[in-house]
């Protein structure tokens, strides 16, 4: 039997060898070949680190540090090539699997995708793939990206692709890719999921399904529960040459106070809200997308408050300095926000509350500078006055200041009557006089 160990020792020996001698063995003489062969099919430059052959535990192909791009387009860290053996005798060799480890793809890359794929010439394809397995991919739009996430894609007889899955590491986000005929099915769904660009909304659960292309997607079912509400409603993307989206939604019951804040940095509201924005946006890359929409949606909130400033107070102290801080509580607040390139007008504003009623219009610019007109309905000892307030300071030390025809008509009204009802009967009376002659003053200039 002492023939037999030996012939097993002998026959282990041989394996160990055949499995640790290709890594002895260089590759690298093929890489300048491989490279160039490469960059002619992509038109781009193409770099391979290192190149080695394994036969066990079944004979494959490692290539490391593949860059795709004068820029670093495509990188990918390590790529595992495992062919079938036995159709290396065939016209038509087949990859039974590839496996892609820490793939890092750019905008660049994404909008070149649809001119890799296409194909000039008829003839059989030389090499045909089975299998594609991603781990640890990173797509990155200049400053936002989604990922790290792992995707598997299966292959027909043809090499085209079929089914496909995309799953982020974490586990909160699934999406399930089918093809049909020359688009691609999308079943996507997300939980506790925060939004890789600006704005970082954080859904609680999110379904999305709808069609795509190498070019597109066509999201017709938008699903969402997030900050205590929904949000339901369609969208396009276009990612050929930059960014592009426009959809609509029908929001409902959603808590503001962080929305609000993410929206447009240093506003502080609170309460409910019931909207059903329209929107769009075209921007060259995804971190860029927030600058570039339009947006515009009639709007209700119910059941919360302005915080830093206090309209009744302003109307009612009439301090020629302007009035800051304190908050404004409302059962309701309504109107039509525009927002455009980071600027926000809100017009048809009505407030309720309580003993307080306001309307007007209030803008936002780009550098959070606020300006605009309010007119409050106060009572004040036994009378009711309209008291036109002007907007202005920021949005994160808000100022309302009397116009020049209210604290004119208090001045007067103080005067002859005394304080108290003097002092709002004026107000009132201040404030119609303005108004007329404003109105003829308009009419005027125009």
């Amino acid at each position: 039997m002492k023939w037999l160990k030996r012939t097993l020792i002998a026959l282990a020996l041989l394996l160990a060898i055949a499995g640790a001698l290709p890594f002895f063995i260089s590759l690298n003489d093929y890489i300048p070949r491989i490279e160039k062969e490469v960059s002619a099919r992509l038109k781009e430059p193409v770099s391979i680190a290192s190149l080695k052959f394994a036969a066990l535990p079944l004979p494959h192909v490692t290539v490391d540090g593949i860059t795709i791009g004068k820029t670093g387009d495509v990188k990918l860290g390590k790529v595992t090539l495992t062919p079938d053996l036995f159709s290396l005798l065939q016209s038509t060799r087949v990859i039974k699997s590839i496996e892609i480890d820490a793939l890092v793809l750019t905008q660049k890359a994404i909008d070149k995708f649809p001119l890799w794929a296409k194909s000039d010439s008829a003839e059989p394809p030389l090499v045909r793939v089975e299998s594609i397995r991603l781990k640890g991919t990173l797509v990155s739009f200049g400053k936002a990206s989604f990922g790290p996430f792992n995707a598997r894609v299966d292959l027909d007889g043809k090499g085209e692709p079929g089914d496909a899955s995309i799953t982020t590491q974490d586990g909160r986000f699934k999406a399930l890719i089918k093809p049909d005929q020359s688009r691609y099915v999308i079943d996507a769904a997300a939980k506790s999921w925060t939004l890789p660009v600006e704005p970082a909304l954080v859904f609680d659960e999110l379904i999305v399904k709808g069609v795509a292309t190498l070019k597109d997607a066509d999201l017709t079912e938008v699903s969402a529960r997030l900050y205590g509400g929904t949000a339901i409603g369609k969208m396009t993307i276009r990612w050929q040459k930059g960014l592009q989206l426009d959809g609509n939604l029908d929001v409902s019951q959603l808590e503001l106070k962080q929305v609000a804040s993410m929206l447009s940095p240093g506003t502080h509201v609170s309460g409910k809200l019931d909207a059903k924005p329209v929107f769009s946006a075209s921007a060259a890359a995804a971190d860029q997308l927030m600058n570039a929409l339009r947006l515009e949606s009639p709007f209700s909130v119910q059941n919360g408050a302005l915080h830093g400033i206090d309209i009744q107070k302003a109307a009612t102290s009439l301090i020629k300095q302007g009035t800051a801080g304190g908050e404004t509580r409302f059962q309701q607040l309504s109107g039509h926000l525009a927002m455009e390139r980071g600027s926000y007008r809100f017009t048809q504003l009505k407030i309720a509350s309580g003993a307080l009623a306001a309307d007007g219009n209030v803008n936002i610019s780009p550098k959070n500078e606020l300006s605009g007109r309010i007119n409050a309905q106060v009572s004040a000892v036994g009378a009711s006055a309209n008291v036109p307030l002007n907007v202005s300071g920021t949005l994160d030390a808000p100022m309302l200041y009397p116009t020049g025809g209210t604290m004119a008509g208090a001045a007067v009204g103080t005067a002859i009557l005394g304080p108290g009802l003097g002092t709002s009967v004026g107000a009132k009376v201040g404030a119609w006089a303005e108004g007329l002659f404003g109105k003829k003053e308009e009419k005027k200039s125009k």
